[in-house]
């Protein structure tokens, strides 16, 4: 993996309009992330946490929630960009998400990252960033998010 893209300034931000950085290092999803992610949500799907019946359904094995992978973009996106010098930043949700392909368990994951709009709030800026999650061997993306996020300077 390379260096973070570091942003100090809005100006920053506003230049790397449409931009891509990444990829972040590789993360495997195993299955005792998946049973973990299930006992947090509570969704159990046999798909997920029952290997021996997963073995048999239409993927052959167990496969991620398509939310944990999801919920995985805190863990990739500071490693492929970063805003310092802010009061705070937080997450503001997501406009849109799409999971195109599985997750197999056992799966490696690493995500790129595409500023695609920064705009003025109150405050600070708000980013909006592309994120596109691969899977290592797969031919589509695993999660396609438009994650949106707020820097108060």
């Amino acid at each position: 993996m390379t260096e973070p893209r570091v942003f100090t300034s809005a100006g920053e931000l506003r230049a790397a309009v449409g931009a891509e950085f990444g990829p972040s290092d590789w993360l495997e999803v195993d299955q005792k992330r998946i049973d973990l992610f299930a006992d947090a949500t509570g969704d159990h799907q046999w798909i997920h946490v029952d290997p021996g019946r997963a073995a048999r359904g239409p993927f052959g094995q167990t496969i991620a929630h398509g939310y944990l992978t999801l919920s995985l973009l805190p863990a990739f996106v500071p490693q492929v960009i970063r805003v310092e010098g802010v009061r705070m930043g937080v997450n503001y949700g997501v406009n849109k998400v799409r999971f195109p392909a599985t997750v197999p368990v056992g799966s490696r994951l690493r995500a790129r990252v595409r500023v695609a709009d920064v705009s003025e709030v109150g405050g600070g800026v708000q980013l909006t960033a592309q994120v596109t999650v691969e899977r290592e061997g797969g031919d589509k993306p695993v999660c396609v998010a438009e994650s949106v996020s707020r820097y108060y300077l």
